[in-house]
């Protein structure tokens, strides 16, 4: 009985250490929006990807001044990414960059 109460205890905090390995992985990072536009949309790829995924805002936008924490967590090892931001309206043209989001901590968008 004993036996298997270690071994419990062992499996599980293999998986804890797995857990918190996977979550390490993730990019994290500050978006600014130093603009006057509301930014509607967020979306990433990584660098060779031809298609964009889907917009990291959800139903959320940026507005002027404000700021938000973007965590994408989507299992990939790779750090460089193409990003692209659509505004409202037609005061800003949509906007693309490629930037190393592992080494980046904020990311401040201006006109």
């Amino acid at each position: 009985m004993t036996s298997k109460w270690v071994t419990a205890v062992f499996f599980g905090a293999a998986m804890t250490v797995a857990a918190g390995a996977a979550q390490a992985e993730d990019l994290v990072f500050t978006l600014k929006n130093g603009t006057g536009s509301v930014l509607n949309a967020f979306y990433t790829s990584p660098v060779g990807v031809n298609d964009w995924e889907d917009d990291v805002f959800g139903k959320k936008a940026l507005g002027p001044g404000e700021e938000m924490e973007i965590t994408i967590a989507d299992g990939r090892s790779v750090c460089k990414y193409d990003m692209r931001f659509e505004f409202q309206g037609d005061a800003l043209e949509d906007l693309e960059d490629t930037q190393n989001l592992c080494e980046l901590g904020e990311y401040t968008i201006t006109e």
